[in-house]
């Protein structure tokens, strides 16, 4: 009755219900609970705390809650039983104490931080352990922090997140839990996907297709936040069927189409180096630029940009006093609306002249693990979408180079979510590669025109078929 006058949806009472049982009875189990983003794991925890706190105004206790940060996770995770509890009439009656607990009579709730160097020692739980976000908690810190804290009381424990990895620690309890649950048949793993969640929520499920569409079902993040399905350690950053995906059937441009939309990406590579006795070093990275057009025709992709590549050009070993007048020379010529420019390392100062030359439309790109990662995702809902075409193969050094670096290119997903995605040395290079992904960024704040498919120019491409993964459109490229 609890669960119901408190609102939940029917899978979060489950939950619910299966935590007080163990709390309320000294079981002490240990719980594994995955829902889908926003499908509500948060709003279950802050009801429990607030269940727990108002049972325990008498006679006392402590939950104690960590999660991975405490700005802004541990904070959010405060606001939130805050505003639980004021919805239930208990404002001005909690109160808050140094900063990381709030308490209700004699019952209390600690939010602490389980990153590597916080301090936790000295805390105890006797009514609940909640470990959130757990797919980002050290299984160390865990071990040694926090779970000796219910030791001495048989606490009962519950970690919450979504799916990432076999590394981590959620998926380590998810595992126990179920082999647990084989011997004795009691229910210790929860798990529900968006497809769970979007039945008793509508709009979440229509949220969560528009997501499909756009980051593509096979997507690193759409796998694991939400089909909670979860992904290998390493590999290859695009299958097959992904390479196919990315094979267009209009021409490479040497100048633009009048009435068409650009953008433009830049890797910056080195400068030709000799060693100190004068032999030749490895070979670096070319300079290279993408330009693309882009089009949301009217009836694909739900707004979502597409991106043409029609030109190519890099430069081996050149001066950047040299290459940054004919860098200047091609954006001249195509007049890009935007323009992405690898401002790491040496590429800061060419990213300075170039936007001290074409302002705005500039926007430098420094590569750190996180902005990499993210762009690593941009690229794959690019590609997963059906929304990044090369021209035709035509031989030329430029697009053999290309396809190899993407059939080359390796991925790795990390503990903290993040991606790397790289060729090996042993594999060549990957200019064309990083060039290619930096075109998202170029679309990505850009609202190009609509392609309605009016009659083409004399100078465009006949009509054709371009096939994505769901349906196949008869429709001209570059339309105006």
């Amino acid at each position: 009755m609890w669960c119901g006058a408190m609102m939940l949806r029917p899978y979060q009472r489950e939950v619910a219900r299966a935590v007080m049982q163990s709390v309320r009875h000294a079981e002490g189990l240990t719980f594994s609970v995955e829902i889908s983003r926003q499908g509500g794991k948060n709003e279950l925890s802050a009801h429990i705390e607030l269940l727990l706190l108002t049972l325990s105004m008498s006679e006392g206790g402590s939950v104690v809650k960590c999660s991975p940060t405490f700005k802004p996770q541990t904070v959010i995770s405060m606001r939130r039983l805050k505003d639980r509890l004021d919805d239930y009439g208990f404002g001005g009656i909690y109160r808050s104490e140094m900063g990381y607990i709030i308490a209700l009579g004699a019952g209390r709730v600690v939010f602490l931080s389980a990153e590597e160097h916080s301090n936790v020692v000295g805390h105890t739980a006797d009514l609940l352990l909640e470990i959130d976000e757990s797919q980002d908690v050290s299984r160390e810190k865990y071990s040694k922090d926090f779970r000796p804290m219910g030791s001495s009381t048989n606490v009962t424990t519950v970690h919450y997140g979504t799916t990432w990895d076999e590394s981590t620690l959620l998926e380590e309890i998810k595992q126990m839990n179920l082999e647990l649950e084989k011997r004795d048949g009691v229910r210790r793993h929860f798990r529900y996907d968006w497809q769970a969640v979007a039945k008793q929520n509508p709009a979440y499920g229509a949220y969560v297709r528009s997501e499909r569409d756009r980051l593509g079902e096979d997507h690193p993040l759409f796998r694991t936040q939400y089909a909670l399905l979860p992904i290998a350690g390493g590999g290859r950053l695009l299958t097959r069927a992904q390479l196919s995906s990315m094979l267009g059937e209009h021409q490479r441009l040497r100048t633009p189409l009048q009435g068409h939309t650009y953008v433009a990406a830049v890797d910056i590579g080195g400068e030709a180096q000799e060693s100190a006795d004068g032999a030749a070093v490895r070979e670096p990275d070319s300079t290279t630029v993408c330009i693309a057009a882009v089009e949301t025709p009217a009836d694909r992709g739900r707004g979502h940009p597409y991106l043409y590549v029609v030109e190519q050009v890099s430069w081996t070993g050149v001066p950047h006093a040299q290459l940054i007048p004919a860098l200047m020379g091609l954006f001249r010529t195509w007049r890009p609306a935007g323009i992405v420019v690898d401002a790491t390392g040496m590429g800061q100062p060419v990213a300075g002249l170039l936007k001290h030359e074409f302002g705005n439309r500039i926007r430098p790109f420094v590569f750190t693990e996180r902005s990499k990662s993210d762009l690593g995702y941009e690229f794959l809902s690019l590609v997963n979408g059906g929304r990044m075409r090369l021209y035709v193969q035509d031989g030329s050094t430029e697009h053999r180079a290309t396809m190899q670096q993407l059939e080359c290119a390796r991925a790795v997903y990390r503990a903290n979510r993040t991606l790397g995605f790289y060729v090996d040395h042993s594999d060549g290079h990957d200019d064309f590669l990083m060039s290619l992904a930096l075109l998202a960024i170029a679309a990505r704040d850009y609202t190009p025109r609509v392609a309605r498919g009016a009659e083409r120019s004399e100078h465009l491409h006949q009509p054709q078929t371009i096939r994505t993964p769901r349906v196949a459109v008869q429709r001209p490229l570059f339309t105006s």
